[in-house]
């Protein structure tokens, strides 16, 4: 894996959400991208059960990758995280006395994956309780793992085709100087979808957005 960004893209004035991933695919296709199937990734939420009187309540989050789909994350808020296998879903189940699923919290972004030389793009729509609250686009340049060797290069890519839309350098990057060390399980990733995710939760609905 390489220097990975995520980002949330605004929709596009007087368009649908759908209608503004469509442009970025169209946008994509033109510069010669190619299609590679689909990816989702997605995150529950449980509360800690029994928390003290008075304090506020300690969430866990769940996250699911296609790109690893023997593997599950699971983060504490504010930390720590831990790796875990599929199963750990079950394991959560039999921990309801423990934590408990926070219903009608589950978000998640499902869209296309596309290849451009060393680039790996995703165009995901964010959806929550069957609403698409945004769109969200992941790019990986896979040949480098130090992000401030190659950070330029991907603004220079990713603002030809997201426009004036470019993000700032992701805050997880800048505690790491020396380089990434993310392991093979996408933890800086999901990390960045989580921070993507808790902004989409406190978001108003797009109007006309449901998903059928």
């Amino acid at each position: 894996m390489g220097v990975t960004c995520v980002c949330q893209v605004p929709v596009a004035e007087g368009k649908s959400v759908q209608q503004t991933v469509d442009m970025l695919h169209r946008k994509l296709e033109q510069l010669g991208a190619v299609k590679q199937g689909n990816f989702c990734v997605d995150c529950e939420t449980y509360h800690a059960a029994g928390n003290i009187s008075g304090q506020p309540p300690k969430f866990l989050y769940v996250m699911h990758n296609t790109e690893t789909p023997l593997s599950c994350l699971a983060l504490f808020e504010g930390g720590p995280y831990l790796t875990a296998d599929a199963n750990f879903d079950v394991l959560m189940v039999k921990l309801k006395s423990h934590f408990q699923n926070a219903k009608g919290h589950k978000v998640e972004s499902r869209g296309a994956r596309y290849q451009y030389c060393d680039f790996l793009i995703k165009v995901g729509t964010v959806t929550m309780s069957s609403s698409a609250r945004g769109i969200s686009v992941e790019v990986e340049y896979c040949a480098c793992v130090v992000p401030g060797d190659c950070w330029n290069l991907m603004k220079e890519f990713m603002h030809s085709f997201l426009g004036p839309n470019i993000p700032e350098l992701p805050s997880i990057f800048t505690t790491k100087p020396e380089g990434l060390y993310a392991p093979v399980d996408s933890t800086d990733t999901m990390i960045q979808y989580l921070e993507l995710f808790s902004k989409v939760r406190k978001q108003q609905v797009v109007p006309g957005s449901s998903v059928r």
